[in-house]
């Protein structure tokens, strides 16, 4: 029996003894994040949020085995927020499609979630109405002929079923059901509470919408938007500091046997809101690397900034800064990025060496390179 065909679905219960700790460590952890990111600038502010919007679009997708590049993302999610970045580069339509329904969700959070705009986001991310080579449903749930939908792995004749979802037939029932509830609409009282912590209903939204499993691919990417929709709406921020999809991509084989266990069983979720509270928690901790980068930008720039660079060299930084900069700079490269000619590349470098800007690397001759500082508090003069 899966999940779904319990007398008692979806009326989910769980042990409020076992979230307790952990959701009050999940709030405080969120609370600090948020409290560092505003005493940044609208700009910094602005950079973090597009590094995480970019990872979390690489990720959600990487966890279905569909590699995005990161380049592409970026650019797209940059275009879109209309924030200039080094690197811009041609985006496919397949990108574009992901990056406008992750910035729907989390932009605009304070709006119904509703049918058809879950169609518009399915419609987006298969923009040739194709899977691959197959062709599909696409902005409309899936139809009978697609049943039984089934998650399954393994060659052919020894394939091992990890679920099966809800016939087609049930689709508009249970969907309806499900927004109604998303909405606030609906007057289900899940463990005999009408109103949810809001992270709890982000765990609970993203493990009710997989299950019903309503479109014929790009399930698990809508549930993870669904759920980043609610986060939001738990932060009361479209700007995003953590990515919870980079944290399950790093665990995708323990969310995956998390998934299963729980359609496996009872509408008792407890098991499963433990997992999403210490996979989130985990989440918010590990953002501290991406926000640890956005401090030190900030630092150099304030340090920099008491004597103004030149608007060629100002360039140059900001692209070392960019996290798909490779190795050093010298003055051949420096030459190519600034547009300038090598001898202009080495006095401009010369120069933000004598400011201690950039240090130079032990190397020599041909091969000298430079770093940017580690310690942004530079002399003025």
């Amino acid at each position: 029996m899966w999940i779904h065909q319990h007398q008692n679905w979806p009326k989910f219960t769980w042990s409020p003894e076992a979230l307790a700790s952990k959701l009050i460590g999940v709030h405080r952890s969120q609370s600090r994040l948020l409290g560092r990111m505003e005493s940044l600038g609208f700009d910094f502010r602005r950079e973090a949020s597009l590094n995480v919007l970019t990872s979390e679009v690489v990720k959600s997708s990487a966890i279905e085995g569909e590699n995005l590049n990161p380049e592409e993302v970026r650019s797209s999610v940059a275009r879109k927020l209309r924030i200039e970045t080094a690197g811009v580069v041609p985006v496919s339509r397949d990108v574009e499609g992901i990056v406008e329904m992750v910035l729907d969700a989390t932009h605009k959070f304070a709006f119904s979630l509703t049918k058809s705009r879950l169609f518009d986001w399915h419609a987006s991310l298969f923009p040739t109405e194709r899977s691959g080579m197959r062709k599909i449903t696409v902005g409309a749930w899936r139809t009978a002929d697609a049943d039984p939908m089934r998650v399954i792995s393994g060659p052919a004749g020894k394939e091992k079923v990890h679920f099966e979802a809800p016939e087609a037939s049930r689709l508009e029932g249970e969907m309806q059901k499900f927004l109604d509830w998303f909405n606030g609409r609906s007057g289900l009282r899940l463990n005999g509470q009408e109103e949810l912590d809001p992270i709890l209903k982000a765990g609970i939204a993203h493990l009710w919408f997989v299950t019903i499993h309503p479109f014929e691919d790009g399930n698990g990417r809508i549930a993870r938007a669904i759920g980043d929709m609610a986060l939001a709406r738990a932060d009361g921020t479209k700007e995003r500091f953590y990515s919870l999809s980079s944290q399950i991509k790093a665990e995708h084989k323990e969310y995956y046997n998390q998934l299963e266990s729980q359609q496996r069983a009872t509408p008792d979720i407890t098991e499963w809101l433990v997992w999403f509270l210490d996979c989130l928690g985990r989440a918010v901790s590990n953002s501290e690397v991406t926000i640890g980068k956005v401090l030190f930008k900030a630092r150099l720039w304030e340090a920099i900034n008491r004597k103004p660079v030149l608007e060629r060299q100002r360039l140059v930084i900001n692209r070392m800064l960019e996290d798909d900069f490779e190795g050093h700079i010298n003055t051949s490269k420096y030459a190519k990025l600034a547009k300038c000619s090598t001898d202009t590349a080495l006095r401009d470098i010369q120069e933000l060496v004598a400011r201690k800007i950039l240090l130079q690397n032990s190397t020599s001759g041909r091969s000298t390179s430079y770093r940017l500082t580690p310690n942004p508090k530079l002399p003025t003069n």
